[in-house]
């Protein structure tokens, strides 16, 4: 912060002036680090297969798109660390072979509207997780989830199905 010191020095010779701006400096740099921080996302493979509903909010997650397509919903939500996984490796091959056999496509992930992902999840394609389902904190999904129900676990199995009326 001594370099905004300095900087504002030039600017003005009022140190109250520059202690004010000083602050404000401070409080934008925290506030684009928070948000930056909050939902940066790290994603391998083509962005044009990720399709993420602007209402949606993805904290820090991991996106592999080397396999399929990632679609995000309407307000659906993330919490930290989740993976989101299209890519696979052919078991059926060794070595090198296996490493560089991926395939391009058949592992899309679609995740609803009103989809809650908590913490630490691990969501694999091929798979699709209905409307307003919750995925409970460090589960493993590798299956499709019904609407409205809650998985947990790993793998992750039906914990519960939420009571809801026609038309949500």
């Amino acid at each position: 912060m001594a370099d905004i010191e300095a900087l504002l020095k030039q600017v003005t010779d009022d140190p109250k002036v520059r202690e004010l701006m000083a602050q404000l400096v401070r409080e934008l740099v925290a506030e684009a680090l928070a948000e930056q921080t909050l939902e940066t996302m790290l994603v391998f493979g083509d962005r044009d297969r990720l399709d993420i509903h602007p209402t949606a909010k993805v904290n820090n997650a991991v996106l592999n798109l080397s396999s399929g397509t990632i679609t995000v919903g309407e307000y659906s939500f993330f919490g930290h660390g989740v993976s989101v996984l299209t890519g696979s490796h052919d078991v059926e091959k060794f070595g090198a072979e296996r490493q560089d056999a991926i395939p391009e496509e058949g592992h899309d992930v679609t995740i609803g509207k009103g989809v809650w992902v908590a913490s630490n999840a691990t969501i694999v394609g091929p798979c699709r997780i209905g409307d307003h389902a919750v995925v409970g904190v460090a589960s493993l999904v590798m299956d499709d989830v019904e609407p409205y129900q809650i998985v947990a676990g790993s793998p992750a199995r039906v914990i519960k199905t939420i009571d809801h009326e026609d038309g949500e």
